[in-house]
């Protein structure tokens, strides 16, 4: 099975010269704070699910419970679901410069990718990226100093600064890193729910099959959310399979886009692993005439940038800043599981390049219309 991305209609023009198809603002809708998810639903699957099959007139609204039963009805023979398995860690953490203000780091480097070099006093470092923030400018070769459990230390010290509050950083700490961040770090829950994070958010705000050595993402795979082992248990029995990617969700994901044009918006890279195991599992499906189902962009985006930097479905490891907006094939994924995603967003518009961006736009407005809760903890998108 293979799709192809609906021809993007090139409608005339307006005053910019943009077509509509790819003018920032045509990817724009007004979203009531209400409808803004801010606590997850009281059970994983709990959710609603709006249904859009793209060889009908209209998507119509469902629940997520009622997944398995969705894809048999339209997929009888089966399929393969592939899910992103990262794990988001806790890589917000508080501590204090030399003068005792505040500084408040967002780690954005996933734990796996740190070259580590040991010190001559028995600490390591690393280099690593982040966000700083102070209430007075931190100097470029300041060092920050963190609480750390006892009998460890941890210090961060400022060597760069880049583009969009971006830095450059070396990390020293004694003992172990992940121990330090999961004692004193914080969920790095989105801006736009406008919350501190909670001890109830350690657990929702993780899939549960999240994989304990693939630590490193700052942002949920949120599609990812909904699934419990009934859920994927009642999959099985109707026969889809399972694989995993990795794709470390870096801050970029949030990013706005800000070019008028889209077709010019530079897209941010991603750490990618897509292992044979799963590779193969996409071959077999292929061959045999299988939809291949990816659960959340993150895993539509880990397939199809293993596909673009290679030509062909085979294991892969590496960045990619793949890009998809309407025109753009997709190689690998037949459909996907997916939440609501922000206005004038690259995810937005990634989807839209499946579905259509009349289509996608139509079915947002449905959405706000029948009350679904949007963004990482709200109601989820079945396309096929």
């Amino acid at each position: 099975m293979h799709t192809s991305a609906p021809r993007p209609q090139h409608e005339a023009p307006d005053e910019s010269g943009i077509p509509e198809a790819f003018r920032l603002s045509s990817y724009a809708y007004e979203l009531p704070e209400s409808q803004i998810a801010r606590r997850p639903a009281e059970r994983r699957d709990a959710s609603r699910l709006l249904f859009l099959d793209r060889q009908t007139e209209a998507p119509r609204a469902d629940e997520f419970a009622n997944l398995p039963e969705l894809l048999a009805a339209k997929f009888p023979q089966g399929g393969l679901l592939i899910a992103n398995n990262t794990r988001v860690f806790p890589a917000r953490i508080y501590g204090r410069r030399a003068t005792g203000g505040r500084v408040e780091l967002l780690l954005l480097t996933p734990l796996p990718l740190l070259h580590v070099k040991p010190l001559p006093d028995g600490r390591q470092s690393a280099e690593a990226e982040g966000l700083v923030r102070t209430a007075k400018r931190m100097k470029e070769g300041e060092t920050a100093l963190f609480d750390a459990p006892q009998g460890m230390a941890f210090s961060v010290t400022l060597l760069e600064r880049g583009e969009y509050g971006r830095c450059r950083l070396r990390l020293e700490w004694q003992g172990d890193i992940g121990v330090i961040l999961n004692e004193i770090g914080h969920m790095p829950l989105p801006p736009y729910l406008e919350r501190e994070d909670d001890a109830a958010d350690r657990e929702r705000y993780q899939t549960t099959y999240a994989n304990a050595a693939k630590a490193g993402s700052v942002a949920a795979p949120t599609a990812g959310l909904h699934f419990t082992p009934e859920v994927r248990g009642r999959l099985e029995a109707r026969g889809f399979k399972w694989a995993e990617v990795t794709l470390y969700v870096g801050y970029g994901t949030f990013s706005p886009v800000r070019a008028a044009d889209i077709r010019t918006h530079e897209m941010h890279k991603e750490y990618v692993e897509v292992p044979e195991e799963t590779a193969a599992a996409i071959r077999e499906a292929k061959a045999a005439g299988l939809p291949v189902i990816a659960v959340g962009t993150t895993s539509a985006r880990s397939l199809e940038g293993m596909f673009a930097a290679q030509g062909r479905v085979a294991s892969f490891a590496g960045e990619t800043g793949i890009y998809i907006y309407p025109g753009r094939n997709f190689n690998v994924v037949d459909a996907l599981i997916t939440n609501f995603h922000l206005p004038e967003s690259s995810l937005l518009i990634m989807v839209s390049a499946l579905v259509g961006r009349e289509r996608i736009m139509a079915a947002y407005a449905l959405a706000l219309a029948q009350g679904f809760r949007f963004f990482s903890y709200g109601d989820a998108m079945l396309i096929v």
